[in-house]
């Protein structure tokens, strides 16, 4: 259980005390009313005894008296509450207001524990308020702040507890809860006083004894009678209330009178002294009774001097048992204290609250412990001294007049008692079965056995014994109260009285529990029997419910923590709700308590009273439990669990109107791999998205975060650059780099080493210190510790992976990116030690919780896709592109989005066409909620340094940061009649195409290659056509371009001349080049550069590789601006831009498959021709020679070509046909 404001003992003694009844008379009252006040109000915060008190027990043994309270009630004849056993109405509000009212204090500091496994939040700051006011209420402020003891940490139960006892009504079976004296109280102002005080004397003794009235009950027939003079010292003759006071001492003796006087206070006095008002704690919580009391039927009045509201005026009913005040002197709203599991986050103070669909609309609770003395003053007329008078004359009353008239009593019951203990105990019990021993029964014999229907005449010796105990019990007499309590319950038992003897038995283990240096151990088997009896055999859960709580207590507080929460545990039932969720939430505090812990066990009992309490109607209550319970649940693995209590969670607090924490209970049921089914999810989410839409306020200032779908943000890529332009006609583009392509970090490695030797070569064999190698795709494998570089007007394209983790589909619309941007002008010099809040920055953040509205397209332009659907538990990407208009560094944030549950009738796109965000209708407006989440990547980790290595650190990942860098040029390059299969050392023309398709010219066009012994570059003057004309089948576009045998021609005839002229391989001048074998070559622009839309064209001589196979072969084409300006230069640290920005130059990448088949091998001999000199110079030839070939077939193919010629491409010699043999 949880700690207590009080021990157990006092805790005991408190529940039972001396209850004094007031009548007072009408001027009396007057008196007391300029406090605000009446009579047994004025004397509440002064009913605990601050000394000890001395009586003597029939052995004439002094007896001490320590800490005793006593109860003041004004005299209320209500009827008498039915005697069912269970709490009425009235009663049930009152208890379940009370718990509502008192809930954990906000602010308090959380400390942990540790219980087994687990950590958990406890508060434990406040103290303990149960000390008396002293003469100086300073004192009192010091020992409050200075106690060692704490308050409780559920005030709510001890509110509960002391209501519950409280509003119990007076029984017949005990006469713990009957007044055992009544104050007579007149004041000094009355003409015959005495007169007054008779005519009280006289009405006290009719509602006593005229039995009109059974209500309320009186301990004895003798009651003790206490004269109170009561003197107002700003208006009343003090020399008169003198005399009239040593006329009441000649008249009632000096210890049955007292003379009061109060309202020292005048307006004359100082105001600077400050006087405490302990009354505000004890009308709360009696005005809340009185309230509840007020809507029963109305009770007959007692009529004192034509007087009947008066008198109860914020009394206490009867039916409550004793007085209201609390225990330990202050009010439970004053506690400063937090419940031991009490969250990091405050509960909000209750109020009318929403409900979501399927919740009713709840009614505003009445706060109940600020109603009546909220801004109300109490005590103005009194002063320090008043105070004072006031403690000393309940002092005297209780000294001099109470105690000694209980010592009276019990000495006389102990001589009735010893005086029948003469006669024989068996023929005793014989007269009393035959003569009825003055019992009168009520319900048959048979009925006895299983009911509490047998009532005892007000003066049998049974009655008489228990008389004695409870007068014992409350004087702290406990060895003797035991005693009588053991005696009276064999004789109970005997007669089966059942209800007696639960009760007597009940008490008996209270006393045996209280004896000092406890001779006897705490017999609980008795507490078992009574509890047992009382709900089993009287029906009468109420008395079981006290049994059970004084039970727990006691076995609490020796350590028997199982003990108390089997007992707590078996008390739970389904007539009360709230005291079911009372007791399993003690439960589950005993299960925390042990010596090993039982966390689950607490947790799983703190979801049961949180059920409990949201049955009660006490959802503030609730709430809280279950958030406590998830505190052992989280991170468990206990998916359904979990779901269960953030779905509980979330539908409490949006009740409560706290939709900030129900919106994040729901998020933790969506963000989590949830077991549960489709319906489920569906359900959840749909209960989501409606508490969204309810929180009030939060889309007019920001957007939240919302839960779905998951975002694997690592995953994210960046792509700078147009995408890959489509094969225009026979025209195939360069490949590049584009985000269908997975990284091979292999072939990275390739193109930064062509990068590099191509950069070397622009810069007369050097790579400049700031050279950064060129990354137009970025991921999580790149390097991302650099700002990346983007062009102005050229796209930047963001993939995002997305994951549906539930069973249900997923609607987003109006999908685009969040960014911030900050414009800077590149054009000029940027200072190092340039202020980053002198710059400008934008953002689209305040748009985008509008959809479609109009954005900053002059500075970005975003598109925008207007509907993104994903099916249940899929995975899936969307691209989306920012267009920069304008220089600067671009931040991009995130996504905002409306989610919706379920599809709308249109067709799902990933990639919208344009970057309008005027188009497409939302999915789902009507069910739709819109919201962002943020694209957070974390980057490497940091293992370099010794303190990086021992310590988690990562390094920055910038790959969403780039910088907008001033227009570049952009080139395209196409490859016409590109052939993919050569046969190896084959021979081919195709022809080259480069376009510039930016506004900036550009030059310095080189190209590096992986194979440079695969191409060279022909003559631009020779390809004149731009886009050469298809080749015939003859042809087959071969640089080899056979002599055909013409058609009709017989196998074997001569062939026809060349066609293939030695210009055409640009061997000799023209303008012609070849790579030479280096794998860096310059390519021939018409006047060094290219102009913006200008287009060129190259042949290209390809040659098979001589291995066959699949050959990839990489082109890398670098170029460079022709506006020459500032280069980037990053710093060694921040990679701030320091220069100028413009990008130093670009390239472009393409990859070719080439497969290269076995064909022809060829050896060539040549010798000198024996033609005659005469010969060659008629035939105007000169060094003749002959060249013999022989060729052999070796492809293994059937479809082997034919050899049918042969051509000769050289400047020195022509090739004279000859006839070829026949093939083999």
């Amino acid at each position: 259980m949880a700690q207590c404001v009080q021990s157990v003992q006092e805790f005991i003694q408190d529940s039972f005390v001396p209850m004094v009844a007031v009548l007072c008379s009408e001027d009396a009252e007057k008196v007391t009313r300029k406090n605000n006040l009446n009579f047994s109000e004025l004397l509440r915060p002064f009913c605990r005894l601050t000394s000890e008190g001395h009586m003597r027990d029939p052995n004439n043994q002094v007896q001490v008296v320590k800490n005793l309270r006593i109860s003041v009630n004004n005299v209320v004849t209500r009827p008498s509450v039915p005697t069912s056993g269970v709490h009425g109405p009235a009663q049930r509000r009152l208890l379940s207001e009370v718990v509502s009212a008192c809930q954990p204090a906000e602010g308090g500091v959380a400390n942990v524990i540790t219980a087994g496994d687990y950590d958990l939040n406890i508060s434990d700051c406040s103290v303990k308020a149960s000390v008396p006011w002293y003469s100086d209420w300073r004192d009192t402020l010091t020992e409050l702040s200075t106690s060692k003891h704490y308050t409780a940490t559920t005030p709510w139960f001890e509110a509960y507890r002391e209501s519950f006892l409280q509003s119990m009504p007076a029984s017949d079976h005990e006469f713990l809860n009957h007044y055992l004296a009544c104050l007579l109280v007149v004041s000094s102002s009355e003409p015959v006083p005495v007169e007054q005080f008779l005519k009280l004397s006289q009405e006290q003794h009719r509602i006593q004894h005229n039995g009109e009235y059974t209500n309320p009950k009186w301990f004895i027939p003798n009651t003790l009678k206490y004269y109170v003079l009561l003197h107002d010292m700003s208006q009343g003759d003090e020399q008169r209330a003198d005399s009239v006071y040593e006329d009441m001492k000649q008249r009632y003796g000096s210890q049955g009178c007292y003379l009061l006087k109060i309202n020292s206070h005048t307006a004359a006095a100082g105001t600077d002294e400050q006087i405490p008002d302990p009354w505000s704690q004890y009308l709360n919580k009696s005005s809340l009774q009185s309230q509840d009391q007020s809507e029963e039927p109305a009770p007959t009045p007692v009529v004192v001097n034509n007087t009947a509201v008066e008198n109860n005026v914020g009394g206490a009913p009867e039916m409550d048992g004793h007085d209201s005040a609390d225990n330990d002197g202050v009010s439970v709203n004053s506690l400063d204290n937090t419940h031991p599991l009490q969250l990091e986050t405050a509960i909000d103070m209750p109020g009318s609250l929403d409900s979501l669909r399927a919740v009713a609309v709840e009614t505003k609770t009445t706060t109940v412990y600020t109603g009546v003395a909220a801004g109300t003053s109490h005590g103005a007329c009194l002063t320090l001294n008043d105070h004072n008078r006031l403690r000393l004359f309940i002092q005297e009353f209780t000294f001099r007049g109470l105690l000694p008239h209980i010592e009276k009593n019990i000495r006389q019951l102990n001589d009735q008692l010893v005086s029948r203990k003469g006669l024989s105990r068996s023929l005793f019990s014989v007269t009393k079965k035959l003569f009825g021993g003055g019992k009168v029964p009520e319900k048959s014999i048979a009925e006895l056995k299983n009911t509490s229907g047998l009532l005892y005449h007000p003066e049998a010796p049974e009655l008489q014994i228990r008389k004695m105990a409870d007068l014992c019990f409350l004087v702290q007499h406990y060895e003797l109260a035991y005693s009588c309590y053991h005696t009276a319950k064999k004789d109970f038992l005997s007669d089966q009285a059942m209800l007696y003897a639960a009760g007597a038995l009940e008490m008996a283990a209270v006393s045996a529990f209280l004896q000092g240096g406890a001779p006897r151990p705490y017999p609980a088997h008795y507490m078992d029997t009574a509890i047992q009896t009382y709900r089993d055999v009287c029906k009468n859960k109420v008395l079981a419910e006290r049994c059970a709580l004084f039970s727990a207590e006691i076995l609490k507080s020796q350590s028997k923590y199982s003990d108390a929460a089997t007992l707590l545990i078996k008390m739970t039932s389904e007539d009360s709700d709230l005291c079911s969720a009372l007791l399993l939430e003690q439960a589950a505090h005993c299960f925390i308590n042990m010596r090993n812990p039982m966390v689950r066990k607490f947790a799983f009992h703190m979801i049961l009273a949180g059920h409990r309490f949201s049955k009660a109607g006490q959802k503030r209550h609730a709430l809280r439990c279950y958030c406590q319970a998830m505190q052992v649940y989280k991170g468990k693995g206990w998916s359904l669990a979990e779901d269960h209590i953030n779905f509980t969670i979330g539908r409490q607090s949006f009740t409560l109107r706290q939709p900030e924490n129900a919106v994040s209970a729901f998020r933790h049921i969506l963000t989590n791999d949830s077991q549960q089914t489709s319906t489920q999810q569906g359900a959840f989410l749909r209960e989501y998205l409606y508490v969204y839409r309810n929180v009030p306020g939060v889309r007019e200032v920001a957007l939240p975060q919302l839960p779905l779908p998951c975002i694997n943000s690592s995953a994210t890529r960046v792509y700078f650059g147009h995408e890959r332009r489509l094969a225009e006609g026979e025209k195939q583009a360069a490949t590049h780099v584009s985000l269908d392509q997975e990284f091979d970090r292999d072939l990275a490695a390739v193109w930064q080493d062509l990068e590099e030797q191509v950069v070397a070569a622009a810069n007369r064999g050097l790579v400049p210190s700031t050279f950064y190698p060129t990354q137009c795709c970025l991921n999580s494998q790149t390097d991302n510790l650099h700002f990346p570089l983007a062009v102005v007007e050229e796209p930047i394209i963001v993939e995002v992976a997305f994951r549906n983790p539930l069973k249900v589909p997923l609607v987003l619309s109006d999908l685009s990116l969040l960014w911030k941007f900050t414009l800077k002008d590149f054009s000029r010099p940027q200072p190092q030690d340039i202020m980053v809040e002198d710059a400008v920055t934008i953002s689209n953040e305040k748009e985008a919780i509008t959809p479609r509205t109009v954005h900053k397209d002059d500075i970005i332009t975003t598109e925008v896709i207007p509907e993104f659907c994903m099916s249940p538990e899929e995975t899936r990407v969307a691209r989306l592109k920012l267009l920069p208009r304008q220089t600067g560094q671009l931040n991009i944030l995130g996504l905002v989005y409306n989610l919706a549950s379920t599809p709308s009738t249109g067709d799902s796109t990933i990639n919208s066409n344009t970057f309008s965000q005027s188009q497409g209708p939302s999915a789902t407006a009507g069910t739709s909620v819109r919201g962002r989440q943020d694209l957070e990547i974390q980057g490497p980790r940091l293992n370099q340094t010794k303190e990086e290595k021992t310590s988690v650190s990562h390094g920055p990942d910038r790959r969403l940061d780039p910088t907008i860098t001033p227009p570049m040029p952009l080139l395209e390059v196409f490859f016409l009649q590109f052939p993919t299969a050569l046969l190896c050392g084959e021979i081919r023309k195709a022809y080259v195409e480069f376009c510039n398709v930016s506004h900036v010219p550009l030059c310095g066009l080189r190209v590096a290659s992986t194979h440079p012994n695969f191409f060279t570059f022909g003559s631009s003057s020779l390809a004149t056509p731009l886009t050469p004309l298809s080749p015939t089948s003859f042809e087959n576009c071969s640089a080899y371009k056979t002599l055909a045998t013409p058609p009709g021609a017989t196998p074997g005839s001569v062939t026809a001349v060349t066609l293939v002229s030695a210009a055409d391989f640009g061997s000799g001048g023209g303008g012609v080049f070849g790579t030479g074998g280096k794998r860096v070559a310059e390519i021939p622009l018409g006047e060094g550069t290219l102009t913006p839309g200008e287009s060129t064209q190259l042949p290209l001589w390809l040659r098979g590789p001589d291995q066959e196979g699949v050959h990839e072969i990489n082109f890398l084409f670098y170029y460079e601006s022709a506006e020459k300006g500032g280069k980037i230069r990053w710093g060694e640290q921040s990679g701030i831009l320091t220069t100028q920005v413009k990008i130093s130059h670009r390239v472009l990448r393409h990859t070719v498959f080439i497969c290269a088949s076995r064909s022809l091998s060829v050896r060539a001999t040549a010798c000198r021709s024996n033609t005659l000199p005469e010969e060659e110079r008629e035939e105007g030839r000169k060094g003749s020679m002959l060249v013999f070939v022989d060729v052999e077939n070796i492809n293994t193919t059937a479809n082997s070509p034919p050899e049918r010629g042969a051509s000769c491409a050289s400047e020195q010699h022509d090739a004279n046909p000859t006839k070829l043999p026949q093939s083999h």
